[in-house]
């Protein structure tokens, strides 16, 4: 740990600090009632764990540095599993490790938030340096058919709110949700201002937990809605959990009556569009003749490339994605119609560009905008591409 590192004193007083993106991260996680936390040091996401080892005894929680990644994600669900809210962070190669286990937690639909710093690959690649090539990853990490929900914040106001987010949406959809973030917002420093406490208590999610005499539960009851109540292990609800495909009973079948509307359920729950896991910004888009779309510290950048064109005359409009995963379809379609040129600002050879691509059809040319060299774009960059 640095030595200019200081503690961070948490209050239920409003306060204002000046956090680096991983600080923010953590005391959001800690205000969100995470109180447990395992993980392995990896760079660039090391501070989260830093802070998180240092304050979650102080909030009666428990931090476990395990022996590797694949050990992290399988202790942070097994605690989800006792009721409590958990959390791992990691980076690259560490997500990798992960995906199996992230799969599990799909599938027995456990409650978690796994956080990504996103760092230059492919292997070990750039430990120090950024990018944003873990985008498809997250979506189609593990194998087998399965929703995932992943978030993607500009600044360490932003890390701090939907590190909230991430955790109202795993607790209220029983689903791991992954926020991932990247070198630049992780070592960034900027002013934050932390709302009191209690403010933050009453915004928060918890799961829905069983109503019905411990005789009569199945913790895939189907008969609640497509998020089913979930018990803690030890609170005198006996059930079984599995990896396979299951009944209603969390036994396994290979009964197609039980295994599609299994897996319809699962993904039917992750709505695209619903409105509790869509988060997006409109910049310039009510005149605009072309689109540029971007997300995490790329859209920093890019916001003020645009502004810049529009000093220059260039009816150009901006779409700030921060929910990557479910897409937002509706929206995508209704934005990338209304234009004839779209462009995708990322910090990889061409990911998210993919899903745009599906909304716009022939008559919309669709051009990337990309870095690779594990550095943040100038504003210069984006604009020489976007009005030339």
């Amino acid at each position: 740990m640095p030595e200019t590192y200081k503690p961070i004193k948490l209050s239920r007083g409003k306060k204002v600090a000046f956090l680096m993106g991983n600080e923010a991260c953590s005391v959001a996680a800690l205000h969100a009632g995470c109180r447990f936390y395992a993980g392995y040091p990896i760079t660039p996401s090391s501070e989260v764990a830093a802070v998180m080892a240092l304050k979650l005894p102080q909030y009666g929680g428990a931090f476990m540095q395990m022996e590797d990644e694949i050990s992290s994600i399988a202790a942070v669900i097994g605690a989800a599993m006792t009721g409590v809210k958990a959390m791992t962070a990691t980076s690259g190669p560490g997500f990798s490790l992960k995906q199996e286990n992230i799969g599990y937690a799909c599938l027995c639909e456990v409650p978690c938030v796994i956080v990504n710093v996103q760092r230059g690959g492919p292997s070990t690649g750039l430990p120090t340096q950024a990018s944003q090539s873990d985008v498809m990853q997250a979506k189609w990490g593990t194998h087998g058919d399965h929703p995932i929900v992943a978030l993607a914040p500009s600044t360490v106001a932003e890390i701090y709110e939907y590190t909230i987010q991430a955790f109202n949406i795993s607790e209220m959809y029983r689903t791991p949700v992954i926020l991932l973030l990247d070198e630049v917002l992780s070592h960034l420093r900027e002013r934050l201002e932390i709302p009191p406490l209690d403010d933050t208590e009453k915004r928060l999610v918890n799961r829905k937990t069983p109503t019905v005499k411990p005789k009569d539960f199945k913790p895939y009851d189907t008969a609640f809605g497509d998020v089913p109540p979930m018990a803690a292990f030890g609170s005198g609800y006996r059930f079984h959990t599995t990896g396979l495909i299951h009944d209603e009973a969390g036994f396994p079948t290979e009964r197609s009556d039980e295994i599609v509307p299994l897996l319809e359920r699962i993904n039917r729950k992750i709505k695209s569009d619903d409105p509790k896991l869509t988060f997006w910004r409109e910049f310039y888009t009510d005149d605009m003749t072309s689109l540029v779309i971007s997300y995490g510290a790329s859209a920093r950048v890019t916001k003020r490339a645009v502004e810049l064109a529009r000093k220059q005359g260039k009816k150009i409009g901006m779409l700030h994605l921060i929910t990557l995963w479910p897409s937002p379809e509706r929206l995508l379609a209704r934005l990338v119609r209304k234009v004839k040129k779209v462009f995708v600002v990322e910090m990889n050879m061409g990911q998210y560009i993919l899903e745009v691509q599906r909304f716009a059809g022939d008559s919309v040319k669709v051009k990337p905008v990309n870095r690779i060299d594990g550095r943040l774009f100038e504003p210069a960059d984006v604009l020489k591409e976007i009005v030339k």
